[in-house]
């Protein structure tokens, strides 16, 4: 039963579910769930820093349903957006309803899409493929290849995008990664065919056939929902990829690698992500909190994550956070202390 407590990731999509059948004020269940109840939950819920043995590691690898229950968010979240664009089509809500359905099917959008697909994409099997099917309803397709081969060799580097600077607020962030890391994908994308020697219309080229799969997509919208469909989900794809931006903004704020003497930056260690134990935040996110072993070892499951005590902490829960974040004067005065003196005077 133990097993199943990341079903608990779940709760999410079924609070825009009951948001969208109550209508009014309740279209905001979602972020005032994700947002609100949980935050203030992980006040009175323990943090644990117990890591697996290697016998328990070794039997939950061979355990499927830790697999399943990331498979789930597929039809979940696709689900999710049907329901979303039928009932928008067919009823009339006001302005601040539609806002609120926005707003919960982003979220949806990137907690069971865009975290879950980040999870898949990490395994290079045919699971990838369905994690990249969660990052197309966030408009975010290009993510797998910056983040896979981009954002783990340059964490916590001036080179990385998705690394928040010292002092660096959530808002502007949103714009320099969303950016950046758009750009950084097209370049690993062209070095890669030109290192096996293909033009840019080869088959090979993923980011042109992001751009075609995405184009698709917004089509049939247009097709099915017309243009009021497709503005929601734009807007609820934007909501998606800024939930992950603001995730990343908090998972390696302020953290710097030095350059070693030969002028290579210092391999990616422990101590170069933020790390939460915070329980509930791990069980919601499939343990995307223990970020740190998760850069020290990428391609590990998510369900044998490790603490380390050498890796910065998080005050909070992710949650929390990102809650934090979004104002940045309280932001500043809670991290910037915790960030290591060290690496505050690092240069570029």
């Amino acid at each position: 039963m133990k097993d199943l407590k990341y079903m608990c990731a779940y709760t999410i999509p079924l609070m825009a579910i009951l948001g969208l059948w109550l209508q009014g004020i309740y279209t905001y269940l979602t972020p005032i769930y994700a947002f609100g109840f949980i935050p203030l939950l992980e006040l009175f819920t323990h943090s644990s820093t117990k890591n697996l043995d290697q016998k328990t590691k070794t039997s939950t690898l061979k355990k499927k349903i830790f697999d399943w229950m990331l498979y789930l968010n597929l039809p979940i979240v696709y689900s999710i957006l049907g329901i979303t664009l039928y009932v928008t089509s067919k009823t009339s809500f006001e302005t601040y309803e539609i806002m609120g359905i926005i707003i919960s099917t982003g979220i949806v959008f990137g907690t069971n899409g865009i975290n879950v697909g980040h999870e898949l994409g990490h395994r290079f099997t045919k699971e990838r493929f369905l994690g990249k099917a969660l990052l197309l309803p966030s408009l975010y397709m290009h993510f797998y290849i910056e983040h896979n081969f981009g954002h783990h060799q340059k964490v916590a580097t001036i080179d990385d995008p998705a690394t928040a600077k010292y002092n660096h607020p959530v808002y502007l962030f949103w714009i320099t990664s969303a950016i950046g890391q758009y750009i950084g994908a097209w370049k690993i994308q062209l070095d890669q065919l030109k290192k096996n020697k293909r033009s840019f219309f080869s088959t090979k080229n993923d980011m042109f056939w992001y751009l075609i799969i995405t184009s698709i997509y917004l089509a049939l919208i247009f097709y099915f929902f017309k243009s009021f469909g497709l503005q929601i989900a734009i807007l609820s794809g934007i909501v998606g990829f800024l939930l992950l931006e603001t995730i990343n903004y908090i998972e390696h704020y302020g953290l710097k690698r030095i350059k070693t003497s030969s002028g290579r930056y210092e391999r990616v260690r422990e101590i170069h992500s933020w790390n939460s134990n915070h329980t509930l935040g791990r069980i919601m996110l499939y343990e995307l909190t223990r970020h740190s072993d998760h850069h020290h070892r990428a391609s590990k499951k998510y369900q044998t994550l490790d603490h380390h005590n050498q890796s910065p902490q998080l005050p909070f829960g992710y949650p929390t956070s990102m809650v934090l974040s979004l104002l940045p004067p309280i932001w500043f005065l809670i991290m910037n202390k915790r960030v290591p003196r060290e690496m505050k005077t690092i240069r570029k």
